[in-house]
């Protein structure tokens, strides 16, 4: 029977799906008392938002079931890794769980080899835990190794790389054995523990599992299991020349930690049965762990490749691994973008066993119903066009009072300074308007939100004929409280004292490409990059922002929500649109289907 803690855990669950459900018959079942998951990216490059679904799925699910989530650094190649990159997915991972799951966050002691876990939260020194690493077993894999060659299951090869493939056939057809395929087992140790010692050069010997070179999956057509790698590891530096293959290292791994539900993306769904295969041939604790797939996250308008992430980079085709319009986690969390936001968005697609293309519009949704309820409302033109009121009076300035977030009343209001001369949005003025256009112009009259009706009198444009300047009276009984409060307009617009605004760069960021699925068009994907995905301008905003906060997000009203970039200093405000009000892409498409 399902345990206590177990059925509490289980009456927190989101919606259901065919992994969660598993887990609670295994539970139910008492195949084990605690589940154990893990999230294991290879430390070589950022992560992106299809690694946020994995996160979510495998730290959700130990949240879920009162289990624990180790995250670990699947870091067996040491030409591809780096500390830096072990230190970007341990800050993402941290930060998108980050007051969700923290108790089910599975770290080891600074050292520690053996795959115990110390919770993230009980911790008396979080300063001294790291992630676990497939490298910290360097040992324990070539103990395993040693045993599968002294049972007749593996031998070295000498084939080359290029051989190896030929010899492995294809799926319609089979395989060719190894000529060093019989070595003895004496022969085998021998030239392995020769491997381990340096003796060899790169690419000239790997150890090779001996399963079946006729088998229908290719996986199984005795797949490498070590090769050798002359090369410093970033993190057991120049103790090893020879690494584990991910197929073997991975499934080891898992039963050294302990896992019991090892869940992966639907393409290593072919390689289940060597998962199984290695484990079933080595004396490895009890039960094993059982390895489960699900469809990874493709996500339109952007490309989620590492390589090709890594190009963007290195071409300073956007300006670096956090940049704004990429879908690393980096990035969306320099735009702004909520880990809360995040994590319902993977809740809103759900887990399935069917590929398919994730509209970034089911994203974009999420981002927006999250700042919608947390963000503060804030006053704020980005294209500023002065705006002079006639009839108020010279160097007065009056303060009214504005709401902080109408979703929440505990926000409450602010003051926000009025004065004769202000500062609208260009885009609410038109000389000559179609029919139905209700914003400002010559003649017109619209309400500046928070304050007074006014109307347009005059308009003063510069040599070149472009308006600089409106003139416009004010009534002034029209503000809350005032005799013609009650007063209609069809409009209301937005604007901010001009001698009370505070100036600030603002980067306005879009879909990185212009196409849904760049990877799939013709050509190089790097044609199809959006012009227009960051567009910088000047804008005035209410005094307040003066004293924004990296850690609030901001929408400034009509336009779009905003945070703090880390570039900002004393006397530089400068923020980054997070996304705007309203899905502008939609529209435009339409209009382009015409």
């Amino acid at each position: 029977m399902m345990n206590e803690s177990h059925a509490e855990a289980g009456a927190e669950r989101g919606p259901g799906d065919f992994i969660r459900d598993i887990v609670a018959e295994d539970l139910a079942a008492g195949r084990h008392q605690r589940i154990v998951t893990r999230f294991p990216p290879e430390p070589n490059g950022y992560l992106h938002i299809g690694h946020a679904k994995s996160i979510c799925l495998n730290f959700g699910i130990a949240r879920e079931f009162g289990g624990v989530c180790h995250l670990r650094m699947d870091d067996t190649n040491p030409t591809k890794e780096d500390v830096e990159y072990v230190e970007s997915i341990q800050a993402d991972v941290d930060w998108l769980i980050a007051g969700w799951a923290d108790h089910v966050l599975g770290y080891k002691r600074k050292g520690d080899t053996s795959g115990r876990v110390v919770l993230k939260q009980t911790a008396a020194e979080p300063q001294t835990l790291e992630p676990f690493y497939a490298s910290d077993y360097f040992q324990q894999l070539y103990e395993y190794a040693l045993i599968l060659i002294q049972k007749g299951l593996a031998y070295v090869c000498d084939l080359t790389p290029e051989e190896v493939d030929a010899y492995r056939g294809a799926p319609d057809r089979p395989g060719r054995e190894s000529p060093y395929r019989n070595r003895s087992v004496e022969e085998n140790l021998d030239l392995f523990q020769r491997m381990k010692a340096g003796e060899f050069p790169d690419g000239s010997r790997t150890l090779r599992a001996k399963i079946d070179m006729s088998s229908p999956n290719i996986w199984l057509r005795d797949p490498v299991l070590y090769r050798i790698r002359h090369a410093e590891h970033h993190h057991t530096g120049d103790q090893w020349c020879i690494y584990p293959m991910y197929d073997y290292a991975h499934c080891l791994s898992d039963s050294i930690e302990g896992v019991t539900h090892s869940i992966c993306t639907l393409e290593f769904e072919v390689h289940r049965p060597l998962y199984d295969w290695i484990l079933e041939h080595l004396p490895v604790p009890q039960p094993r762990p059982k390895q489960y797939e699900f469809a990874r996250l493709n996500l339109s308008y952007t490309v989620m490749s590492k390589r090709k992430l890594l190009l963007l980079v290195r071409d300073r085709l956007v300006q670096g691994w956090d940049d704004p319009r990429l879908p690393t986690l980096a990035g969306l969390r320099r735009r702004g973008i909520t880990p809360a936001a995040i994590r319902s968005f993977c809740q809103m697609i759900g887990v399935t066993k069917y590929n398919g293309l994730t509209d970034v519009a089911v994203l974009e949704h999420a981002i927006r119903e999250d700042l919608n309820r947390v963000a503060l409302r804030r006053l704020g033109v980005l294209r500023p066009l002065k705006v002079v009121l006639t009839n108020y009076p010279a160097g007065q300035t009056e303060l009214v009072e504005a709401v902080n977030n109408p979703e929440d009343p505990a926000a409450g209001t602010r003051q926000v300074p009025f004065s004769r001369e202000l500062y609208i949005e260009q885009d609410d003025f038109m000389e000559n308007p179609p029919p139905k256009y209700y914003r400002l112009q010559p003649g017109g009259e619209v309400r500046l939100k928070y304050a007074y009706i006014i109307k347009c009198e005059e308009v003063i444009k510069d040599a070149q004929g472009r308006v600089v300047e409106l003139r416009c009276t004010a009534d002034l009984g029209s503000k809350a409280g005032g005799p013609t409060a009650g007063r209609k307009v069809k409009a209301a617009i937005h604007w901010v004292s001009a001698p009370h605004a505070v100036p600030a760069e603002m980067r306005l960021y879009d879909r990185l490409f212009t196409v849904p699925e760049p990877d799939a068009a013709e050509g190089d994907f790097k044609q199809y990059l959006n012009p227009d995905s960051l567009q910088v301008v000047q804008a005035q905003l209410e005094p307040s922002l003066a004293e924004a906060k990296p850690e609030e997000r901001y929408q400034l009203e009509r336009l779009a929500y905003f945070c703090l970039d880390p570039d900002s200093a004393p006397g530089r405000l400068v923020f980054n649109r997070i996304i705007t009000l309203k899905d502008t892409w939609s529209k435009e498409l339409k209009k382009n289907a015409r």
